[in-house]
């Protein structure tokens, strides 16, 4: 498995080319913490990224810690988002998660675990800092990945002094993995080349998320989108309750 920490090369080509999934997820995600917005709690965003949807959350009236494993990403999302209430650094399952009463993810964080036991794992520790009627709202990539996704020719993208290029692989039927081959200015105008390999693990989110959520007291919702979104195809939504 390739390192997850996405460099500062990478880091900005995203913050800078690919803000629409957070955009795209934030009206259902805000919907859904609505009552935490009320009795002002506070929500803890794993794989924040550059801070977009914690921008979302902060501007929709959330107290938000944004936390990453990638200091590159934080350093973006301490520009993006400065008013969160702190910016962490946060390897699941290993790192403790502060007591939240929401937690919420996008982008497929958790995915980016190099085996479904610590996708176990990471949901077992977000279930256990989230409060009495707190709420969970994650995106995970399903195993229906594969069937839409690794067929696809190499995608490419453009900004003004980058560009990147992403071509998708398999090594089974749970791993997927994206190939980023980035092209960024330096300061004398030449483009430098970086290559970057991120792999996901892929799970059967019905079959073993549901009862692993399940079983530490949530009530779970799987589905497409956190609201009237339309994501890509393979990646699931959970939404769970902590009853109070």
């Amino acid at each position: 498995m390739a390192d997850p920490v996405y460099s500062a090369a990478l880091s900005r080509i995203h913050d800078e080319g690919f803000r629409q999934h957070a955009r795209l997820c934030a009206p259902g995600i805000i919907e859904h913490l609505e009552p935490v917005r009320i009795r002002h709690g506070l929500v803890v965003e794993i794989g924040s990224g550059s801070g977009s949807l914690t921008r979302h959350l902060l501007d929709a009236g959330h107290r938000v810690i944004a936390s990453d494993v990638s200091p590159a990403m934080l350093d973006l999302a301490r520009v993006n988002a400065p008013d969160a209430e702190d910016h962490q650094i946060i390897g699941l399952p290993g790192d403790p998660i502060p007591d939240a009463d929401a937690i919420v993810s996008t982008g497929h964080a958790l995915s980016y675990l190099p085996t479904e036991a610590l996708v176990v794992d990471a949901l077992q520790a977000c279930c256990h800092a989230l409060r009495a009627g707190g709420v969970l709202a994650i995106d995970l990539e399903d195993l229906s990945v594969l069937d839409t996704q690794l067929g696809r020719p190499p995608t490419g993208w453009q900004g003004d002094d980058w560009a990147l290029i992403i071509d998708r692989v398999s090594d089974g039927p749970t791993h997927f993995a994206r190939i980023h081959t980035c092209f960024v200015a330096d300061a004398d105008g030449r483009f430098q080349r970086h290559v970057e390999r991120h792999d996901n693990v892929l799970v059967d989110v019905e079959g073993l998320v549901r009862p692993v959520l399940e079983a530490e007291g949530l009530h779970v919702v799987i589905g497409t989108s956190f609201g009237g979104e339309q994501l890509m195809t393979g990646l699931r939504t959970v939404v769970a309750h902590r009853p109070t």
